[in-house]
């Protein structure tokens, strides 16, 4: 792993990459490589202790050529004004893969949710909905849950900006919870399209998902219900992992049995009916079909890549191999189902919620799934359309070819604005 690798710019490198296969003018990619605003601010918050603490928070709107910008807002100790802009720079790309209108955002505070109370974290919480105020709007920018937040943290970000607006406006934030206007199907999403991406891509080359090992780096949100989402769908869950270490089984790991085991103890490392336990550095290198990263970027860099013995690897993360693994693994004949395509079911689905939000409807979990499969069936055969025909030399590059070409159109047919 490396985490001296920039992931805005590694961000930058995949557009000119995709860029080396389009007719676009330079300066019209030029544009699309740069956030339109960043709002870097410093949240003061009381303690329960009665003590005062700083935080340092981010949103970064990157653009807004398709829709409103779009994106998650992610608590961790290492949230960046780089990282940030990189995360909302692959949003506006993950939207265009799959066509829905929207641009791309991504913010960010600077915090350990861990060592916080609950009554601690909604005032964080609740300060930072305060400063996002001007920004934000069902029209405007609609945040979304991301690295350690999720329905709590929107449901407090939609009641800070309701109260403060004086209004309804359910659509705001996406990812609520069901009793706030949440949709059926969204904290499945994210898993379950990149199980959709992984059995897309393993057809087209020819093979199935039944019988298929698996091993999945990171045991979230999207890491567990990705495995057993693939085992539901007949695939072999060997290998597991989290940020304590791994687990693996020389046949199949229940998925649902090493949640519970988490849920537990705090980590897969210990579950009782694995066979052996490998370090976070030996899962990614592991001998499996299918290797699905599911934690944060840069996860496989260069050197890492050497070694990696999957045959596909299918992005649940965001940047979770830098361009220099890229062109190792692109050597090795690997293929990668690129994030902004891969883990796009997270973004889909929050656009059903708010397509719901805004109707004052709400559509049934069988319904949002139907759909979701449509538009990463759709998306996917749009990249394979453009790996064919456009000369990319793999998938990552496709999928930006079609995501890039789809902005660039929406910004020329828009003309420019006097003083743009």
């Amino acid at each position: 792993m490396s985490a001296d690798v920039n992931p805005f710019e590694s961000l930058q490198s995949q557009i000119d990459e995709a860029a080396a296969h389009m007719d676009v003018a330079d300066d019209v990619v030029e544009r699309l490589k740069h956030p339109e605003r960043v709002l870097e601010t410093n949240l003061t918050v009381e303690r329960d202790d009665g003590t005062l603490e700083r935080f340092k928070a981010f949103r970064s709107q990157f653009n807004g050529d398709r829709g409103p910008y779009k994106g998650g807002i992610r608590y961790h100790p290492h949230v960046s004004r780089e990282e940030v802009k990189a995360l909302s720079g692959w949003m506006v790309y993950k939207c265009a893969i799959v066509d829905i209108p929207y641009g791309g955002g991504k913010g960010g505070i600077a915090i350990d949710p861990a060592e916080y109370s609950e009554t601690e974290l909604e005032r964080v919480t609740r300060a930072f909905a305060a400063e996002l105020r001007p920004l934000i709007g069902e029209d405007r920018d609609v945040p979304a849950p991301d690295v350690n937040t999720g329905q709590r943290e929107m449901n407090w970000i939609k009641d800070t900006y309701e109260t403060l607006e004086n209004t309804t406006a359910p659509g705001v934030v996406t990812g609520k919870s069901l009793s706030s206007g949440g949709s059926e199907g969204r904290v499945e999403a994210t898993g379950r399209s990149t199980v959709i991406a992984a059995h897309e891509a393993l057809e087209y080359l020819g093979r199935e998902i039944e019988g298929a090992t698996v091993a999945v780096q990171g045991y979230g949100n999207a890491g567990s219900i990705a495995a057993r989402l693939a085992d539901e769908r007949g695939a072999r869950v060997v290998a597991v992992s989290d940020s304590s270490g791994g687990i693996r089984s020389d046949d199949r790991l229940d998925p649902r049995a090493v949640k519970s085991h988490k849920e537990e103890t705090g980590s897969v490392v210990g579950y009782p009916d694995a066979d052996s336990e490998l370090t976070n550095e030996e899962l990614l290198t592991a001998d499996v079909d299918v290797l699905i990263p599911a934690a944060l970027e840069n996860a496989i860099d260069g050197d890492l890549a050497e070694d990696v013995e999957a045959d596909l690897i299918v992005e649940a993360a965001n940047g979770p191999l830098t361009p220099r693994a890229d062109d190792v693994l692109a050597e090795s004949e690997v293929t990668v189902v690129p994030d902004i395509l891969a883990n796009s079911g997270g973004v889909t689905v929050s656009y059903f919620e708010w397509v719901q939000n805004r109707q004052r409807f709400h559509w049934s979990e069988e319904r949002v799934n139907d759909e979701l499969e449509t538009m990463v069936v759709d998306a996917f055969d749009a990249l394979t359309d453009a790996y064919e025909n456009h000369g990319a030399e793999d998938f990552r590059t496709a999928a930006y070819v079609v995501a890039v070409q789809r902005v660039v159109d929406a910004y020329e047919e828009s003309g420019t604005f006097p003083g743009a």
